[in-house]
């Protein structure tokens, strides 16, 4: 059927017109996570230290970041020194600018460039001590540090990664489902929902500077007692509705 040439401009008006039905945009919805880093989360403690330059190359300008190496000491091993050997694992806080899609991703996009070959990822639901959960991503992966001088002193670690994201009033992790919730936010409430991605990651095996080698449950089982820890502490429950 062919339309009349006046149908045609009612349509595009009709159309154009539609967008005043929609919230005005610009309402900033501020994520539940308080992006202070405390001393000590449990019987870790935390050095705080900076960005990367890369990361602040790479990211929006206003992207905030929060990052820390937690130590834990292990116990019954000493160095020569006297003082007690350590796990490491290293935290990171990313709070999101105004364009997400420079701000904040799926980790499995940029770890390759820190030298991670990605072997597996699977859901993983923790229970905190305070009633909640909280379900996290988990990446198992083999991570390769490059010594630029000799490639034949190469180091792999085997290592384990979580991660989740922290809105306004959710906690997802899945990066496809916050994509989804974000763009709800800003076209149907108008709400410009700002996001935090939590993640935190661990080698384990046999390594140099540790007497005993960790195994893969043994870092698990640190990695998610920290993580639930830092999670009670560092979110705003009262915001979190899902």
């Amino acid at each position: 059927m062919k339309l009349q040439p006046f149908i045609l401009p009612l349509i595009l008006a009709a159309s154009l017109s539609a967008i005043y039905f929609l919230p005005r945009a610009g309402e900033v919805a501020q994520s539940a996570i308080n992006m202070t880093l405390p001393a000590n989360v449990g019987s870790w403690h935390l050095q705080s230290i900076p960005p990367t330059e890369k990361e602040i190359s790479t990211l929006d300008k206003d992207t905030r970041f929060a990052k820390a190496i937690c130590y834990c000491p292990r116990p019954g091993e000493y160095a020569l020194d006297g003082k007690a050997i350590p796990d490491r694992a290293d935290l990171s806080v990313v709070f999101s600018g105004y364009d997400l899609n420079n701000s904040i991703h799926r980790p499995e996009r940029c770890m390759p460039a820190q030298g991670h070959n990605i072997l597996a990822s699977k859901n993983v639901t923790l229970r905190l001590t305070n009633g909640k959960t909280l379900t996290v991503r988990r990446l198992r992966s083999i991570q390769t540090l490059t010594n630029p001088s000799d490639r034949k002193q190469d180091r792999q670690f085997d290592s384990i990664s979580y991660y989740f994201f922290v809105g306004h009033a959710r906690l997802e992790h899945d990066h496809l489902q916050r994509t989804l919730s974000d763009i709800s936010d800003r076209l149907v409430r108008g709400i410009d929902q700002r996001w935090a991605y939590v993640s935190i990651s661990m080698w384990f095996g046999k390594m140099p500077w540790i007497e005993t080698p960790v195994t893969e449950q043994e870092a698990d089982e640190k990695l998610q007692r920290l993580l639930a820890d830092f999670a009670e502490k560092q979110i705003n429950w009262q915001q979190i509705t899902n």
